[in-house]
């Protein structure tokens, strides 16, 4: 008898990096404010390169195909402003829009033709579908997260993360933002009132902060994070907001990798209010940077290892 495995991740681009691995700290601009309009906020890059971002001020999620210079898809939205945006394997679009109320839509694969998947009560800047086809929600003024299953009609929601009012005990989130979700279920949010990233394993309500205030690693200060996401390895990559850069952590701790002066300019080396970051399979980053209305791409140079896993 014969025994199929079959492997199921995440769609996110999550690349094997060298523990030594070095970027470009000068980013080339991929996007700027003539196609984006101003201050865009998400980004996603699926395992194919292909780019997705939705526009903050302009009604379109706009797409990158094979290494275009200029969008080569413009879906129309209707959004007076939109945030996060998260694509999955089969192609399907779900963003956070604002269409008189604040709600997530989803566009089938290769369609322009949406639906409404849910309403929220508030903001929001982080959203996640993991591999069971749950959706993650981060509401950023009831200060918790809360999923909802994909697979069938119900619009019941639970709450995983938070308890719906501010503040810094170990179950409690303060202006949440975005969010990331592993094979195993384990949600890492980037808790930005708190300026720290927490981590709720699956199950449980208790958080463990792995990184800025409150942490054990006593060497990283964060100022507002406003996303982290995961490498192959689990490695941590912070988007520090308040800071103006992208830090990440290694075998040897954290570090800086992107913005490092901590100073916000236009400069090529530099950032403005970065809110997102993505890696494309080759572990090249993209960074949003939302205060100077661009997004930047800061190529990896050692690609010692394979294109990913």
């Amino acid at each position: 008898m014969i025994e199929i495995f079959y492997f199921v991740d995440i769609s996110y681009n999550q690349p094997k990096l060298d523990p030594l691995t070095v970027w470009n700290p000068n980013g080339i601009t991929f996007a700027n404010n003539d196609a984006l309009g101003l201050k865009t906020y998400g980004i996603f890059i699926n395992k194919n390169n292909t780019i997705y971002v939705p526009g903050r001020r302009i009604p379109h999620i706009l797409i990158w195909e094979n290494d275009r210079i200029d969008p080569t898809i413009k879906i129309y939205t209707n959004a007076s402003s939109a945030h996060s945006i998260f694509v999955t394997n089969n192609g399907d679009i779900f963003s956070v829009n604002k269409i008189l109320t604040w709600k997530i839509n989803k566009w089938k694969s290769n369609t322009n033709d949406s639906e409404t998947i849910t309403e929220l009560e508030g903001e929001s800047f982080g959203m996640f579908v993991d591999i069971n086809n749950t959706l993650y929600v981060s509401l950023f003024t009831q200060h918790r997260v809360i999923t909802r299953s994909l697979n069938n009609i119900s619009n019941i929601s639970t709450i995983v993360a938070g308890t719906g009012c501010s503040g810094n005990a170990i179950n409690m989130l303060n202006k949440s933002h975005a969010i990331f979700v592993d094979i195993n279920f384990d949600l890492y949010v980037a808790d930005s009132g708190n300026n720290r990233i927490q981590l709720f394993r699956s199950g449980s309500l208790d958080a463990i902060t792995v990184a800025g205030a409150g942490s054990i690693n006593v060497t990283l200060t964060l100022n507002y994070p406003s996303s982290v996401i995961l490498d192959a390895d689990k490695y941590l990559f912070i988007v520090d907001y308040g800071n103006h850069r992208i830090v990440r952590s290694g075998p040897y701790g954290f570090y800086c990798i992107v913005g490092c002066t901590g100073s916000s300019s236009s400069e090529s080396n530099m950032l403005y209010k970065p809110t997102i970051m993505a890696f494309d399979s080759y572990g090249n980053i993209y960074v949003v940077d939302e205060f100077n209305h661009r997004i930047q791409k800061f190529l990896r140079l050692n690609n010692t290892n394979s294109k990913y896993f």
